[in-house]
């Protein structure tokens, strides 16, 4: 059983990273698996029903999407807890199966939404009972409990489309599912940063902050992705290349044998072996024409993960360059100094 200590840590990891996303950022990325709903399931379950942009798509979108059912749950929503305008100390429910009293677009108020008796939270097992009954997951996860969702609706073999950090890419469960071709990134979003609604009493020391003329707060958040197991044919879109390898231009590692490639348009044409490219390469990464090896491989050949670039993780860095000795990152030897590459995702050429 959940100790209240361990509430009230989730509770603040809750708080601090939940975002609203926009409604364009889910219209730009579901238009492309519009196949994928027909009658399907959609779970939003990090969603405040009555706030949220995922329901509103959803059920804008439901007789065009030729939906089933929509079904809708939040961690509940009092301010300590969540930055729901409603205050409430009760998690809600929505489930809604089509038009109502003739309606071509429905409203919020003619469909019921009652209260769960739990806390909302995913991992409840009251929640959990309603994920069952999904077949599709969209929703915009609090990015500290990435790993946790992910691994949930994967342990309950779910399709999903989520968002989160890019970084999420180098967490070792995640990092196993785009190994493994059972996950990958979306279409919409490759690079720079997209905009989040954030509640009103919370204020982040972001310069991005942004209020509009109705007093709503936005913030810009770097690195998101979309990720998701739904196919799309835009994945299989061979990236083009035109450098060609040299030994000048391109390091091997002293403890792996790889080159390294400083940016993903940089992949040489020619090269057969292995290569470690920037995580950014999963934004082209087409698994017809590349092989995904490792991530942060050591000498040894162990898949050892790369740590987030936090501050410690830099001080790391410069420790490590002062005494000429690299624990586990992939390096090179450049000008007689010690180099050590931001995080690498080592793969090669498909058939090579």
């Amino acid at each position: 059983m959940t100790t209240n200590n361990q509430n009230l840590h989730s509770q603040k990891k809750l708080k601090n990273d939940e975002f609203y996303t926009q409604l364009p950022v889910i219209e730009n990325e579901m238009n492309h698996y519009v196949k994928h709903f027909k009658n399907k399931t959609v779970l939003c379950n990090c969603d405040d029903p009555r706030v949220s942009n995922f329901t509103k798509y959803f059920l804008l979108n439901f007789e065009r999407l030729k939906l089933k059912k929509l079904m809708c749950t939040c961690y509940k929503s009092k301010k300590i807890d969540s930055f729901s305008k409603y205050d409430s100390d009760k998690a809600v429910y929505l489930e809604y199966n089509g038009y109502k009293k003739g309606k071509k677009v429905p409203d919020l108020k003619d469909i019921e939404i009652v209260n769960l008796e739990s806390d909302g939270d995913f991992r409840s097992k009251e929640c959990i009972k309603i994920l069952k009954q999904a077949d599709i997951v969209c929703t915009n996860p609090p990015f500290s409990l990435f790993r946790e969702y992910v691994s949930q609706i994967i342990e309950h073999k779910k399709k999903f489309v989520i968002i989160g950090n890019q970084n999420a890419l180098t967490y070792k469960e995640v990092f196993k599912l785009i190994k493994n071709n059972e996950m990958w990134l979306g279409v919409s979003i490759h690079s720079g940063d997209r905009e989040f609604g954030i509640s009103d009493d919370y204020t982040p020391t972001s310069p991005s902050l942004r209020i509009d003329g109705n007093g709503k707060k936005f913030v810009k958040v770097v690195g998101v992705r979309w990720f998701t197991n739904l196919d799309y044919e835009e994945r299989y879109k061979d990236l083009i290349l035109y450098e060609r390898y040299t030994k000048k231009k391109y390091p091997k590692y002293v403890n792996y044998d790889a080159i390294d490639v400083g940016k993903t348009k940089e992949i040489p044409v020619n090269y057969k072996g292995k290569m470690g490219v920037p995580i950014t390469f999963m934004d082209k990464y087409n698994p017809d024409q590349f092989e995904v090896i490792g991530l942060g491989i050591s000498s040894s050949g162990k898949e050892i993960g790369v740590k987030p670039y936090t501050k410690e993780h830099r001080k790391y860095r410069k420790e490590v360059q002062k005494r000429g000795v690299v624990d586990g990152d992939l390096y090179m030897i450049t000008d007689g100094k010690v180099n050590v590459p931001y995080a690498r995702i080592v793969i090669k050429h498909k058939g090579d």
